[in-house]
């Protein structure tokens, strides 16, 4: 009998073939409550269609400019995956695209996931989903839509990738940066949470190099495993964002501090002609970099173009409107301090005083 026969009396399908239909559709009816607890204005939050659907006039705008964002998580997945925690790493993921759409002064409205995996484990999707929603909730934008595509042979067992997509809108005229900034301007630091979402094929590199378990405390947190402390997620910055440019706060620029550090985001949303001048005393360095620098034997110009160093978003505000906006982002519940300003630029793009506590 030929191998062609064999295969039409066995009868294959798509399971044996290493996708399973039902526990995508079980993936599904796990996390509608999760979906629907996304709903804002413009949207119902309400998945299985062939696409989302939002109404920019219910949301309130009259004259809008989209803005669109799209990014991943990177190698942390590596970490989430290796440990079975997957709380969290959704978190990350709205976090990296929607701080991209604040910092152009427009207002995340909505997301759609893409969740691909050689194995698909309706447990872990649910966590991974509900950890996206969560984010979803803190940025304020409803999670419409997403795929879950399960690809044997392209993903080994239970590895996984994230991707995601979000798209918001500002009113026309409004977007960021600002046409009037300029030098003398002063710069306002954001804190981060830790890490984020950027340098873990280094961060994991120094990890084996430590020779620290991921489960056993973290040598600059102990009250946490070291994985528990690296997979600390993204912080998302929208809403007091948002509350400060809807208050009339002067803020002119904002740079979302990921993959490059302070030297190659910065200059991003700068004109030519200006510079920022940062002093690093001013910044409060989080522990885990001061370890991964010592670890790692990682000179302080690296950090600076590798992590964030403690400064997950930096933003340029007219300097009469500086202390106010420190202020207002402390009553929202961050911590937010003045780094330096705005100079005319004579060589560099982002020039440093002082040293980062490491």
């Amino acid at each position: 009998m030929s191998d062609t026969q064999n295969v039409t009396s066995n009868g294959l399908s798509y399971k044996q073939a290493g996708v399973d239909i039902d526990a995508g559709n079980a993936l599904v009816d796990a996390i509608k409550p999760a979906v629907r607890s996304t709903r804002r204005p413009g949207a119902d939050a309400e998945i299985g269609g062939f696409g989302g659907l939002f109404d920019l006039k219910a949301a309130g705008f009259v004259d809008p400019v989209l803005v669109a964002a799209n990014d991943g998580v990177g190698t942390k997945l590596k970490i989430a995956i290796d440990t079975g925690s997957h709380g969290t790493i959704g978190q990350d993921l709205v976090a990296m695209c929607v701080n991209d759409i604040i910092v152009q002064g427009a207002e995340p409205l909505f997301f759609l996931d893409y969740f691909a995996t050689g194995r698909l484990d309706v447990a872990t999707g649910t966590q991974i989903v509900e950890g996206i929603a969560a984010g979803c909730r803190m940025a304020g934008c409803a999670l419409i839509g997403g795929e879950t595509a399960e690809m044997p042979g392209m993903y080994h067992d239970k590895d996984y990738d994230l991707a995601g997509f979000a798209v918001g809108a500002a009113e026309r005229g409004t977007l960021l940066p600002r046409p009037d900034i300029a030098a003398g301007d002063t710069l306002v630091a954001i804190a981060s949470s830790g890490v984020h979402s950027n340098g873990y094929s280094l961060v994991r590199k120094i990890v084996d190099i430590s020779g620290v378990d991921w489960y056993l405390p973290a040598p600059f947190d102990e009250s946490k495993t070291l994985s528990e402390a690296l997979l600390t997620p993204t912080r998302i910055y929208v809403k007091p964002l948002l509350a400060a440019l809807k208050a009339g706060i002067g803020i002119k620029a904002l740079a979302h501090i990921t993959g490059g550090g302070f030297i190659d985001n910065i200059p991003r949303v700068l004109p030519d002609e200006l510079a920022a001048h940062i002093d690093l005393n001013q910044i409060t360095v989080p522990k885990v970099f001061s370890w991964l620098s010592r670890v790692g034997g990682m000179s302080e110009r690296e950090m600076l173009r590798t992590f964030n160093c403690g400064v997950g978003m930096l933003c340029a505000v007219a300097s009469e409107d500086a202390d106010r906006l420190v202020a207002d982002l402390v009553a929202e519940g961050e911590t937010a301090a003045i780094v330096g300003s705005l100079i005319r630029r004579t060589g560099e793009a982002v020039t440093f005083d002082g040293k980062l506590a490491l």
